[in-house]
């Protein structure tokens, strides 16, 4: 199970028991205190869980399927190591924000929560605004202020200083937060502490890049409706019937190759 923030394996884990199956769960070691809570929590208030799901820490030998999530370079290794089995896996993904620059303060606020909530260290934390040209960034600046303590995070204030020192360095153009960088870039997955933001000229651009880097994205979050985009303030507070990266978990589940 991935570990970049607390039960995060938690709509897998509920799909295997829902579905009839056994979870045999190896944990991130960053989450695995939290995992292990939350199971026997299941197993002592409701007794039709137990036996539905324990943890293993060694090596895994006897499954039927696999549900996996890492990064772009474990993805492979996933794909090697579980060649002869049914597998579900799932590599780097981010989410975007389009706006159409008519949101209010609050409606910007609510954006600053899909931004930093976990540190942004999830596949549905926002890491990249799309917004129209002439946009005023003071007002990011301004919204996403409420999270200023986060500078004292001694493991975020780290990254936040490394990168700002980078660009610098550099000589890069960029927004200084405080707390954290805006950085104009056509690329998607920032370093933690950056948020990236690209121009727009008109919203067929933005649907068009969209779809060309699906594989890319998890959610996108806009008051505008684009690309089945969710309300700001909402990538994280998933329904259940919203899988990740699109992929049906019970489906898979229930159905033999």
């Amino acid at each position: 199970m991935a570990g970049n923030f607390p039960l995060a394996g938690f709509h897998d884990l509920i799909s295997v028991i829902i579905s009839g199956n056994i979870a045999v769960v190896k944990p991130s070691n960053d989450d695995k205190i939290l995992i292990n809570f939350f199971i026997n929590y299941l197993h002592n208030n409701f007794s039709e869980t137990k036996n539905k799901a324990y943890i293993n820490d060694g090596k895994l030998i006897d499954f039927d399927k696999v549900i996996a999530t890492g990064s772009n370079n474990t993805f492979k290794y996933f794909e090697y190591y579980f060649r002869e089995k049914e597998s579900l896996l799932r590599k780097n993904r981010t989410s975007i924000a389009v706006l159409s620059g008519k949101e209010t303060d609050d409606e910007l606020s609510k954006l600053s929560d899909d931004i930093f909530i976990y540190f942004g260290l999830g596949c549905r934390n926002v890491s990249k605004i799309f917004i129209p040209v002439g946009f005023d960034l003071s007002l990011l600046t301004k919204s996403f202020a409420k999270y200023k303590d986060l500078i004292n995070h001694h493991r975020y204030s780290n990254n936040y200083n490394y990168q700002k020192t980078i660009k610098i360095m550099n000589n890069e153009a960029f927004v200084d937060g405080g707390f954290f960088i805006l950085s104009e870039s056509k690329l998607y997955a920032p370093p933690i502490s950056v948020i990236y933001f690209d121009y727009y000229q008109n919203k067929d651009d933005v649907e068009n890049l969209i779809k060309t880097n699906s594989h890319r994205i998890q959610c996108v979050v806009s008051r505008a409706n684009i690309c089945n985009s969710i309300n700001l303030g909402e990538s994280q507070n998933p329904n259940l019937n919203q899988y990740a990266d699109d992929i049906d978990t019970l489906n898979f589940l229930l159905t033999s190759s």
